[in-house]
C-alpha cells in the first residue's frame, strides 16, 4: 500500500497540514483530486488548512484511495475544530461545552476533542464502550502508531474526562491506568556555551532573544506574548501575565542585558510587542528556533538546544550560585517544588565537591606508601604518569 505523512508546518502566517511522499505519479493524482488541496511553491508540497474537518476529509479520501497516513507527525493540539463545528455525533459537541465549562486552556480542550472524536471514530461512534474497547483503540491508534509516554497518557485522560461527562462506560473508569511519566533529566549549556552562543549571533533582534530567554528564564510562549509595556526597567522586573497554569509572575531583568535592549529598542522601534514578527505581529517560534540552531552550529555546541533549554540552563546556574530552590521555583513558575527539584540533579554545585571512590583508594594507598617506593604499582597508565 502506497504511504504519505502528514506534518505541520507554516505557510501564509497560519499553520496547514503538509503532505509528503517520494514522487508518485498516482498517488500526486488522488490528492489533485481533492477539493481542499492546495499546493505551495515555497516549500515544495500539498497541503490543506489546518483544521479538523480537513484532516478527516483528507484522511478518507487517501482511504478511499488505497493510501496510508502517517500522523506520527502531526501535534492535534495544534490542530483546531472550525469555528462552526461539524461533528457526526451531538455528543461530542456537548462534551466539547462541557470541557468549555471546566475553564480548560483552548489548547487541552483542542487535545481532549481529538482523542475523543478520534475514539468514537474508530468504535464507529458506538454508544456503551467497554475496557476492552478502550484496549483496543490505544493499541492500535496509540502504542501502534508509536505516539510518545505523553501524548498516550492525554490519551487516557481525555477518555476519563468524555467516559465522566457520558456516562458511556460500562466500567470503573478509575481502572483506566495511564503509562507512567518518562523522566528525562533538562539538557544544560554551560556558562560558557552561553555567552559564546550570545556571542556568535550576529543578528541584534536575534540576540536580544536569545538572551531575554536565558537572563530571565522564559518560556518561548511566555517570550513571544510579552509586551513592553510589561517591563518595568526601573525595578528591573518583567511581569509575565497568565502563563501556564494562568499564573502571573514577575521575573528578574538582567543589568546587563540592558544596553542590549536599549540598543534593539532603538533600531528595530517595536510598537508593541518586545520581539514582533511581520506587520506588529507575534514572532513565530519557528524563527526563533531556526536561528538558535543556527547559532549553535557557529558556536560549535554539540548539544542538542532548543529555546527550551536556555530556560532549564537559567535554572540550573541560579542553583550553582546558591539561590534557593523556593526562589527558582517562583521564578520559573512551578506550581510544585518537586518540578524544581529536577534541577538538583544536573547542578555542578555538588558534583566538584565529591570525590570518587577510585581517586580516594588509590591517594590512600599514595598515603600509605614510604618515601613513594610503590608508586609504580598505583599507576592506571603509564603513558599519563611516565
Amino acid at each position: 500500500m502506497k504511504k504519505v505523512n502528514l506534518f505541520l508546518f507554516q505557510h501564509k502566517n497560519r499553520n496547514q497540514i503538509g503532505i509528503d511522499f517520494k514522487f508518485d505519479l498516482q498517488i500526486k493524482e488522488s490528492l489533485k483530486e481533492l477539493k481542499s488541496i492546495h499546493w505551495t511553491q515555497t516549500h515544495g508540497c500539498f497541503y490543506v488548512e489546518s483544521n479538523r474537518k480537513a484532516l478527516r476529509e483528507l484522511n478518507e479520501h487517501l482511504r478511499q484511495k488505497n493510501i496510508t497516513a502517517n500522523e506520527m507527525l502531526l501535534d492535534y493540539s495544534k490542530i483546531p475544530e472550525q469555528k462552526t463545528l461539524e461533528s457526526d455525533n451531538l455528543q461530542v459537541l456537548n462534551f466539547l461545552r462541557y470541557l468549555k465549562g471546566l475553564r480548560y486552556s483552548e489548547s487541552t480542550i483542542n487535545t481532549y476533542m481529538s482523542f475523543a472524536e478520534k475514539f468514537l471514530r474508530f468504535h464507529d461512534f458506538k454508544v456503551k464502550i467497554t475496557e476492552n474497547d478502550v484496549a483496543r483503540f490505544v493499541e492500535s491508534e496509540i502504542a501502534e502508531k508509536g505516539y510518545s509516554i505523553s501524548t498516550h497518557r492525554q490519551c487516557i485522560s481525555a477518555l476519563k474526562h468524555y467516559f465522566d461527562f457520558t456516562g458511556a462506560a460500562t466500567f470503573d473508569i478509575s481502572l483506566l491506568k495511564r503509562p507512567k511519566k518518562s523522566r528525562y533529566l533538562p539538557g544544560i549549556l554551560s556558562k560558557e556555551e552561553v555567552l559564546d552562543l550570545l556571542r556568535v549571533t550576529r543578528n541584534l533582534k536575534h540576540r536580544c532573544t536569545l538572551a531575554l530567554i536565558y537572563s530571565s528564564g522564559l518560556r518561548i510562549g511566555e517570550l513571544i506574548k510579552l509586551e513592553l509595556k510589561d517591563i518595568d526597567i526601573d525595578r528591573k522586573q518583567i511581569h509575565i501575565k497568565q502563563a501556564k497554569g494562568r499564573k502571573d509572575r514577575y521575573v528578574m531583568l538582567a543589568e546587563s542585558f540592558l544596553p542590549l535592549f536599549y540598543n534593539y529598542l532603538q533600531t528595530y522601534e517595536p510598537h508593541r510587542y518586545v520581539v514582533e514578527g511581520y506587520n506588529g505581529k507575534p514572532y513565530n517560534p519557528s524563527s526563533i528556533r531556526k536561528f538558535l540552531k543556527q547559532s549553535c552550529v557557529s558556536a560549535k555546541i554539540k548539544k542538542r538546544v532548543t529555546p527550551h533549554t536556555l530556560r532549564h540552563s537559567f535554572a540550573t546556574h541560579l542553583l550553582e550560585n546558591g539561590t534557593d530552590l523556593r526562589y527558582i521555583q517562583e521564578l520559573l513558575g512551578h506550581s510544585k517544588p518537586e518540578t524544581t527539584m529536577i534541577y538538583t540533579h544536573v547542578t555542578q554545585h555538588d558534583l566538584t565537591r565529591l570525590e570518587s571512590p577510585l581517586d580516594r583508594s588509590i591517594k590512600d594507598l599514595m598515603e600509605r606508601s614510604q618515601d613513594g617506593k610503590d608508586l609504580a604499582n598505583l599507576r592506571l597508565s603509564r603513558n599519563i604518569l611516565g
